[in-house]
């Protein structure tokens, strides 16, 4: 019931992100049981519909990474201060973000057996003149379990991959640090291993208590953060209280680059053997390990862009563009990773339109719609995350004096810098795959 009311009370954009995810669920729901109607029809070919039931994973992944990203970006699902002491804690919030998640794609489920009935004549007769009756087989029974099983693939797998990525975490229990004993017995010596004469260097060994500093140090013994509240016009800290650790400026380049680079390499060289005995097999191999690959590589090649950017000697705009990059590099990073996979697979198809290739049916016309509709849209979702995250950055920037002309130039100059670098690498790709199947 709250789940439901949660779903009712969200605001358009919500509902909208919520939409596309039923509608996805409808199109990879039609798929499947197309899947399972060429296999009634054409029980002699158990390869053929084994295939089709292969290819439907590719709008069943981008369906399932769709419903997640929009779980993530869900405000209705968000902890928020005093959900706690009425039952609500991170826990319950999880179980109504993955049940949100089962009601859309149950219900986009429930939109695609009702379209493929109606296809087949179940409902109001054959329509189309008919045109679908081969491709579904329906002049058969359909079989009641293997369709609702179909069905169910997919409300379970987004529901399952909702629950595991929205799980709350408990924090690292703090590490244990082993008791040290300085010179002459003292507890507490420094951390790391002091070199010779550093014990007696100016400046290394600052008294602790207050009154205790050195002499001409304003206040004594204060510390950074007590002289930073009284500035601000805040309270002094107490002197025995411990800083607060000081923020990352800078995280480093996400790892995953050069794994993503040998995994585009292996995903060619397969692409390269697809003329031999089994070449639809070594397509999708391909296919498969070049789309992982640059998941892999996505946000790293995010953090180059956005170090590209303040290449040379960059002004505010293209400073702040650029960090802006490198801090949203993972968040951003995949979903335009499976973008420029999608995008080097459909040019690659175009590519090869004109050779051996057949041209594109209803059935896979649907699948490249759902897929390049789902990842396109969990992009924008991601885009939607990152802007949601950057809130409090925005509104510290807009406090300090910043224009919003130049948070907004920076964020034009981002959407332009990505396309500028993956754009290239698609087209690339792209002719490297196609290149042995145009022989």
């Amino acid at each position: 019931m709250l789940a439901l009311r949660l779903t009712r009370a969200a605001r358009p954009a919500v509902q909208l992100r919520r939409l596309l995810v039923t509608a996805a669920s409808a199109g990879t729901g039609l798929l499947l049981l197309s899947s399972l109607g060429h296999a009634l029809a054409h029980p002699e070919a158990a390869d053929a519909a084994a295939l089709r039931l292969a290819w439907c994973a590719a709008p069943l992944a981008a369906t399932v990474y769709l419903a997640l990203a929009v779980a993530r970006t869900d405000p209705g699902t968000r902890p928020r201060p005093g959900l706690s002491a009425v039952g609500l804690g991170p826990a319950r919030l999880m179980a109504v973000s993955a049940l949100t998640t089962a009601l859309s794609c149950c219900l986009g489920s429930l939109l695609g057996l009702l379209f493929f009935l109606h296809l087949r004549g179940g409902l109001t007769g054959l329509p189309f003149d008919g045109a679908a009756a081969g491709l579904l087989a329906a002049g058969r029974p359909l079989p009641v379990p293997a369709a609702a099983t179909l069905l169910a693939v997919l409300p379970v797998t987004a529901t399952a991959a909702v629950a595991v990525a929205l799980r709350p975490r408990d924090p690292r229990p703090p590490a244990r640090v082993p008791r040290r004993f300085g010179r002459f017995g003292a507890v507490g010596g420094p951390a790391g291993k002091e070199t010779f004469g550093a014990y007696g260097r100016f400046g290394t060994r600052l008294p602790q208590a207050a009154g205790g500093g050195r002499t001409g140090a304003p206040g004594g013994g204060r510390t950074a953060t007590t002289a930073l509240l009284e500035t601000e016009g805040g309270s002094p800290a107490p002197e025995n209280a411990p800083e607060p650790p000081a923020p990352e400026t800078d995280a480093g380049s996400p790892a995953g680059l050069p794994w993503g680079v040998a995994l585009v390499t292996a995903g060619l060289a397969a692409h390269a053997y697809a003329g031999r005995p089994a070449p639809a097999l070594a397509v999708l191999l391909g296919w498969f390990l070049t789309g992982i690959g640059l998941v892999l590589a996505g946000p790293g090649l995010t953090h180059l862009c956005g170090r590209l950017l303040q290449a040379g000697r960059p002004g505010a705009l293209r400073l702040l563009a650029g960090r802006g990059l490198m801090a949203e590099a993972t968040r951003i990073g995949r979903p335009l990773g499976v973008v420029c996979a999608v995008a080097s697979a459909g040019c690659a198809l175009t590519a090869l339109s004109g050779g051996p290739a057949p041209a594109l049916g209803p059935l896979s016309a649907l699948g490249a719609l759902v897929v390049g509709g789902s990842t396109l849209a969990t992009l924008l979702t991601a885009a939607v995350e990152a802007r949601q995250y950057r809130a409090g950055s925005t509104a510290a920037l807009l406090r300090l004096g910043a224009r919003p002309a130049l948070l907004r130039g920076a964020a034009a100059l981002r959407a332009a810098a990505l396309p500028a670098l993956f754009g290239p690498l698609v087209l690339a790709i792209a002719a490297l795959s196609a290149l042995p199947l145009s022989r």
